[in-house]
Parts: C-alpha cells; sequence; structure tokens
C-alpha cells in the first residue's frame, strides 16, 4: 500500500514562515506528479501548488509558495514565506504513484494523505 503523510504544519503569527512536508511511503514503483492543496473551513479544496515527477515542472499559485522534492522524489516540500490569516487551512497532498509488486499492473493511481493543519493567527 501507499501512504502520503504530512508534517511541519502548526501556529503561526502572520508574516511567518512554514515548511511542510509530504513523505511518500509504500511499495512504489515510480511517484508522478505531487500537488499540494489545502482546504479552509466552509470552502472547497483547492490546488496550491503542483511539481511534476522530473522537478521541471513546478507552479504555484502565488510566489508566497515554492514547492521542491527530493532527488529520490519520495519527499515533496512546501515552503510557505510570509504567511496571512487566510492561508490558514488543512493542507493535504496528493500524488500520482505507480505502486510494485501486485499493483504494478494498475499504473499511476491517485492518493492523498490525510492533511496537516495550518493556522495564522496572532
Amino acid at each position: 500500500q501507499v501512504q502520503l503523510v504530512e508534517s511541519g504544519g502548526g501556529l503561526v503569527q502572520p508574516g511567518g514562515s512554514l515548511r511542510l512536508s509530504c513523505a511518500v511511503s509504500g511499495s512504489i514503483f515510480s511517484i508522478g506528479e505531487v500537488g499540494w492543496y489545502r482546504q479552509a473551513p466552509g470552502k472547497e479544496r483547492e490546488l496550491v501548488a503542483l511539481i511534476g515527477k522530473d522537478s521541471k515542472t513546478n507552479r504555484a499559485v502565488t510566489g508566497r509558495f515554492t514547492i521542491s522534492r527530493d532527488n529520490a522524489g519520495n519527499t515533496v516540500v512546501l515552503q510557505i514565506d510570509s504567511l496571512k490569516p487566510e492561508d490558514t487551512a488543512v493542507y493535504f497532498c496528493n500524488a500520482d504513484v505507480h505502486q510494485s509488486g501486485t499493483y504494478f499492473y494498475k499504473g499511476f493511481q491517485n492518493f492523498w494523505g490525510r492533511g496537516t493543519q495550518v493556522t495564522v493567527s496572532s
């Protein structure tokens, strides 16, 4: 099975920074595109940053967000700078993963993490 585990959330004052990590583990053959999403109370989940398999293609909704992945590609980091109260949300990791072993035949499948809470408040 594949697991996505987010970490790094917490309470931060406006103007501060956070570094969120998404660790992908399990029976992995290949990890494709990885995205960070967020969902604020009462709002729909929205994409905030995306990075391609080769890390050459990446985009974010604002320059305050920077997405990167390690050389192995199993950890994707979202750096958030100049945090604002409106950034308060649960941040989720999403990845396209091609599993090895029993489920290899399924090709790339989409997986979600459980999220990490980010609260921006003074």
